[in-house]
């Protein structure tokens, strides 16, 4: 009986890893490249290319449509006088007589890229200019091919750059929470370590960022709208303590993405006997790291409120590229408002206590405070 049983589990988890394993999404992704802000007055307009590239070989993916809804965050509604959207394609294969304001649809080949130039112009009232953060670009776009037909939604932050002689002070306290600017895929991480480090800082210092802030700027976010739910995912949610990031089908359903339906589910039987014995914590021991490191919805600071942001990748190199290129010992936290503290990675391991002591206090925030570095000062 116990063997039939055995057997039975065995099967249905390979269906489950099998189906898992075929279903089949689209290959394309997209990636802001470069933008450039030009101001007259109360008048922005935000010109930036995105490229759209397709990961498949052989697949020929077709996007049927393409539109931009865009968001300043910082003010209000009232505040804008006018938005236009402007969206021209740049496919190398098309002739240039493109129709204003319709998107034809169009076939990207295998291992093949096409990029699309975005403008919005935008008039604001004076009154509102100095509190805007940035402009959010909320991408909503047409994926057609063998998988079938589906809408997906991607979306980037167009940076507003801090000025940092507003900002920039001599601040000596022994723990130094960094404002910046809303982060986001057009930023360079190191750069940004690099931009607005105080001038004051000494090579004996030590300069965290958080782990969410620096998978942002890798571009590890996904649309909640993306994540399509299966009933393992909506199931074995339920298990999980409701303020947990796991406790929801589409958080559930991006673990099971990354680590696989069966890894997931030996971790939660494995996990559940541990549990009953008193010792917690061993699911997200074995599910795999971004067990832990996944944020939901409304876990990051607004515009990424709306999306899922997995950990970081590469953390170690990072720490340590950065603290050669800086001169000062880096690290890549994970911290909360119960006082634990996370450390990802570290360029200097001695440093460890010193870290955790500091950040304990979670002096950098989980609102919307805008300080994703945190400079620990020398005794």
């Amino acid at each position: 009986m116990l063997l039939n049983s055995l057997f039975f589990i065995i099967i249905i988890s390979l269906l489950i890893e099998i189906n898992h394993y075929f279903r089949q999404d689209s290959p394309l992704i997209i990636t802001p490249k470069e933008f450039k802000k030009i101001i007259l007055d109360s008048k922005h307009k935000y010109i930036t290319l995105v490229e759209i590239k397709n990961l498949q070989k052989r697949m020929e993916v077709m996007i049927p449509s393409f539109n931009v809804n865009p968001k300043l965050i910082g003010i209000s509604k009232k505040d804008i006088i006018k938005i236009h959207t402007k969206i021209k394609p740049l496919h190398p294969d098309v002739e240039k007589d493109q129709i204003n304001d319709y998107w034809s649809a169009y076939i990207l080949k295998g291992n093949k890229s096409t990029f699309v130039e975005i403008e919005i112009e935008c008039e604001i009232k004076n009154t509102a200019l100095d509190e805007i953060k940035c402009l959010w670009l909320d991408i909503e776009w047409g994926n057609y091919g063998p998988f079938g037909s589906f809408t997906r939604f991607d979306g980037f932050v167009l940076p507003n750059v801090l000025d940092l002689s507003k900002i920039n002070s001599t601040n000596t306290n022994l723990v130094e929470p960094i404002k910046t600017h809303i982060l986001g895929k057009l930023d360079d991480p190191i750069e940004i370590l690099k931009f607005y480090m105080p001038l004051n800082y000494l090579p004996t210092d030590i300069l965290t960022i958080g782990e969410s802030p620096l998978a942002v700027i890798q571009g590890r976010y996904i649309d909640y709208r993306n994540v399509k739910a299966n009933l393992v995912a909506r199931l074995i949610c339920k298990g999980f303590h409701p303020t947990s990031s796991l406790a929801t089908a589409s958080g559930m359903q991006t673990l099971i993405n990354i680590s696989g339906p069966t890894r997931v589910l030996i971790s939660l039987v494995i996990g559940g006997i541990f549990k009953f014995f008193g010792v917690r914590g061993m699911f997200y021991r074995l599910a795999g790291e971004q067990a832990r490191l996944i944020d939901d919805i409304t876990g990051t600071t607004p515009p990424y409120d709306k999306s899922i942001v997995l950990g970081p990748k590469d953390t170690q190199n990072f720490c340590v590229e950065a603290s050669k290129k800086l001169n000062i010992d880096v690290a890549v936290v994970d911290v909360n408002d119960l006082g634990r503290v996370k450390i990802l990675s570290t360029s200097n391991v001695n440093n460890t206590e010193i870290i955790k002591r500091a950040l304990a206090s979670n002096p950098a925030g989980n609102a919307n405070q805008q300080t994703p570095l945190v400079l620990i000062r020398s005794d």
